[in-house]
């Protein structure tokens, strides 16, 4: 977005989303959007009565004061035929005011329900395209602002709906009365509402500055939000304690916090000068109209009533009229925001099923095959896979070893299609990957990643996100926390498997890293895949833990194509067959036998691992 003043088309080109929004609102509940509509019409037509019954009553009391009757009693008074009428106009008055106060609460209760059933629906839809994107546009800081955007206009933007529907409230409520001004001095309603249009372009112009300035700092706002979750979270409050940082990461908040603030009260302070200027034009054309009221009433062309109906209509007048045009600067302002939400649903995954897709293979006959395949992460130049050949027989398992950034993460990611190559193909069964379903492709996959997320739910249900449609199947879940050899550390626990975990919510237990691992071992135990990928598995587990993991993974990944990534070669010895991974290509394969024999970049790496356990 450029600093530059946007164009009066780009202005009004925001509220393009409005007929969106309706739809979409309208979608979650046609019956309170037309309640609201319909309460809203009743209620833009009781100002106009009420000032007509408040000029009918006054008329009527100068009336009876022209014609004074010696003290009588209420009933002797209301006898009178022009008293009970006036009588009858203050119970009318009396009617329309609770009427007003009955139409104003039932309205807001109608749209704080429609604001609750879209935030939820809106939420959802949110939820769902964000799990469609690929794990690229996640990881691109661009596409995490915009999620950011959207993500804060999820609730916002339901606000908008009522400001539409009381614009148009106040436009029936400023027709009703301006249609009675108009029989009186029609000329009056003009000069008010010409009087009051630089306020509406001043207010226009600042929204615009106040969205500009809210979407160039998209990126400040999420790192105090970082900054926040740093300095006031269980997940990082042992590190802050223990090397104080307290003081430095509070540091770093104020001082983006105070820059923000600072733009935003000169905003602020440049909009409350502006405005008051400008909507001083409004007042003195409103008291010039009041004075020429008044000189005609004292020469006898308006009645008292009319004197009040008139005062009283110009003044809503007034305010209705600067009110619409305000309101109309927030409308476009808010509607602003809208392309932050919509356009959020416009980014459109890159990763898709086909059209046709192939079915995948039960069982695989043939394996993984990584034909000269390149990868570069966006924004980068240098490639993270170059020419990378080699395959994944079906039934081995094969271990991935090399230094940091040789790409072994970055393989697994395209065995996956959470990544898909710049050049060359990735092949199961001789099949590119992109001709398969994707969804049924990741099902016949197990994999869990070194930094696996440790949710913050059940015991149970941390199992079964392996495969969550099987949430219901407690024997699976057992079965797949026994072969990941978490069903002990689950058994200890207080409610077993329906013992809530983490501290982010009340009742919740912490494991350790190790427990944990197991857990996130025994979710890819969860899919019975036919593909099982372990990404630095035993990360967190103790020497005799790593053993028993990797002897029960050599037993259940019999028959299955496996793939592990370890950096302990002492546990990549079970492996059929050992890719050394440099620079993202191949650089030595075979067995832990014949690679030590070869004396090459293994056996160094392999030797100078087992002299640190000497």
């Amino acid at each position: 977005m450029t600093g530059q003043a946007p164009r009066l088309g780009e202005r009004f080109g925001a509220l393009r989303y409005l007929p969106t929004l309706v739809r979409e609102i309208a979608a979650a509940s046609p019956r309170l959007l037309a309640a609201s509509l319909a309460l809203r019409l009743a209620a833009a037509c009781l100002p106009v009565l009420s000032l007509y019954l408040a000029k009918l009553i006054l008329d009527g009391i100068v009336a009876a004061h022209a014609r004074p009757t010696p003290e009588i009693g209420f009933t002797d008074w209301l006898a009178d035929p022009g008293r009970e009428r006036l009588a009858w106009l203050v119970a009318a008055e009396l009617g329309l005011a609770l009427t007003s106060d009955l139409t104003g609460r039932l309205t807001n209760l109608t749209e704080t329900l429609i604001g609750d059933l879209y935030a939820n629906a809106a939420s959802l839809r949110l939820m769902a395209h964000a799990a469609a994107l690929d794990l690229a546009q996640f990881e691109d800081s661009a596409q995490q602002d915009r999620l950011e955007r959207a993500r804060r206009q999820v609730s916002g933007r339901t606000g908008l709906i009522a400001t539409v529907l009381g614009q148009l409230q106040a436009l029936v409520t400023l027709a009703s009365l301006a249609a009675g001004v108009a029989a009186f001095a029609p000329g009056l309603v003009v000069l008010i509402g010409a009087a009051l249009v630089p306020a509406l372009l001043n207010e226009w112009h600042f929204t615009k500055a106040g969205y500009r300035l809210a979407w160039i700092r998209s990126p400040e706002r999420r790192r105090l939000d970082y900054l926040r979750y740093l300095g006031a979270s269980v997940e990082t409050a042992k590190e802050v304690k223990l090397f104080g940082l307290s003081g430095y990461v509070t540091g770093l908040y104020a001082a983006v916090a105070h820059r923000l603030l600072a733009e935003n009260r000169g905003l602020a302070a440049a909009r409350a000068r502006w405005g008051f200027a400008f909507a001083s034009l409004g007042t003195l054309a409103y008291y010039a109209a009041y004075a020429v009221i008044v000189w005609r009433t004292v020469a006898g062309s308006f009645s008292v009533g009319d004197l009040a109906f008139l005062a009283g209509a110009f003044q809503r007048l007034r305010g209705g009229i600067e009110g619409l045009l305000l309101g109309l600067t927030q409308i476009t302002g808010q509607a602003q925001y809208l392309d932050d939400f919509f356009s959020f649903f416009a980014i459109q995954p890159q990763i898709r099923s086909p059209a046709r897709p192939v079915p995948v293979p039960r069982p695989i006959r043939e394996g993984l095959v990584f034909e000269s395949v390149g990868y570069r992460y966006p924004g980068t130049q240098t490639w993270a896979l170059r020419d990378l050949s080699f395959t994944v027989r079906a039934g081995e398992t094969v271990a991935l070893v090399g230094g940091n950034g040789a790409g072994k993460t970055t393989i697994v990611k395209l065995m996956t299609r959470l990544y898909d190559p710049q050049e060359g193909r990735v092949l199961l069964d001789g099949v590119p990957l992109p001709d398969y379903d994707l969804a049924a492709l990741r099902a016949r996959i197990g994999a869990i990643f070194q930094d696996f997320v440790r949710f913050d739910l059940t015991a149970g249900e941390n199992v079964a996100v392996g495969r969550i449609e099987a949430l219901a199947d407690d024997a699976r879940i057992a079965a797949a926390a026994a072969r990941g050899l978490a069903a002990p550390v689950i058994e200890r626990l207080p409610e077993g498997y329906a013992q809530p975990l983490g501290k982010r919510f009340a009742g919740g237990l912490d494991l350790s890293g190790g427990e944990w691992q197991k857990i996130a071992l025994s979710r890819a135990y969860m899919r019975e895949a036919g593909i099982l990928i372990l990404d630095e598995p035993t990360a967190a587990l103790d020497a005799r833990a790593e053993h028993d993991v990797f002897a029960r993974f050599r037993e259940l990944s019999a028959g299955r194509t496996a793939v592990l990534i370890s950096h302990r070669f002492s546990t990549v010895r079970m492996a059929d067959r050992i890719l050394v991974l440099e620079g993202g290509r191949v650089l030595e394969e075979g067995s832990h036998a014949a690679l030590m024999a070869r004396g090459g970049r293994y056996a160094e790496l392999f030797t100078l691992q087992a002299e640190g356990y000497r």
